[in-house]
């Protein structure tokens, strides 16, 4: 798909990795609503930043666990840009529990990582599938983690939201099919996120030295891979691990 004056909606775009996946669509040409949940400057800082380098780009508020505030997110897309082409789920939360710490692993914080990291991805995919489906294409990237790969990462409910995406990356490729293609990317140890600050220091030591390459991914060739993964005809359901050599499936 050419991406020149295509439409896309990030979610988590204020974020260490969704900037740079921001600016990696607007690169290719892509207009970007920029979503945030809480840190609007952040967000407006994004948008302007895009901008100023010539793109098209707007800042837009969502709690992607509420589906009145996706649909209404959707609306003000469509009302701003008049379509939507690209959907890029990156929204995520995090917080540091050890796997063996079960009382600490609370109904509460297991119900909104996975509210966030997996309803979240579902309710914007459904939301965007109609405008997609009307216009005869769509692309939807999903970034999970190799946390959903492997018992690991920064807490259970961590690792099985991002478990669960990828297997609604599967999934939503079949029910899409043929007019929108669906992928995701699961990226090993990043650092300066807001994902890898939560870790214990201890476990991002080893997360760093523990690849083949024996270094954190580059959060800039991730966004390259997003933006291939818009611009392709021919892959979907997939899920590409991006973590300098640590898991392999």
């Amino acid at each position: 798909m050419d991406l020149k004056d295509t439409v896309a909606i990030v979610t988590g775009g204020n974020g260490g990795l969704g900037q740079r996946i921001c600016r990696g669509l607007a690169a290719a040409g892509s207009r970007i609503s920029v979503v945030y949940a809480q840190s609007r400057e952040e967000a407006a800082g994004v948008a302007s930043e895009l901008t100023a380098g010539g793109a098209t780009a707007e800042s837009m508020q969502c709690d992607v666990t509420d589906p009145e505030q996706v649909e209404a997110l959707v609306s003000a897309v469509l009302e701003t840009f008049g379509r939507i082409d690209i959907l890029i789920n990156d929204a995520a939360y995090n917080k540091w529990i050890p796997f063996d710490d079960l009382d600490a692993m609370t109904y509460e914080e297991w119900s909104h990582i996975i509210d966030v990291n997996l309803t979240g991805p579902m309710l914007c995919t459904k939301a965007v599938a109609p405008a997609m489906k009307r216009q005869g294409a769509g692309r939807i990237v999903n970034i999970s983690s190799v946390a959903g790969l492997a018992p690991s990462g920064s807490s259970i409910p961590y690792a099985v939201s991002k478990a669960g995406l990828i297997h609604l990356t599967r999934c939503m490729a079949v029910g899409l099919a043929p007019d929108i293609l669906v992928n995701c990317i699961a990226p090993g140890y990043l650092e300066g996120t807001r994902a890898t600050a939560n870790l214990d220091p201890a476990y991002r030591e080893r997360a760093r030295t523990g690849s083949l390459l024996r270094r954190a991914v580059d959060k800039d060739d991730i966004a390259r891979q997003v933006v291939e993964f818009c611009r392709t005809d021919s892959i979907t359901g997939q899920t590409l691990v991006m973590d300098s050599g640590r898991i392999f499936h």
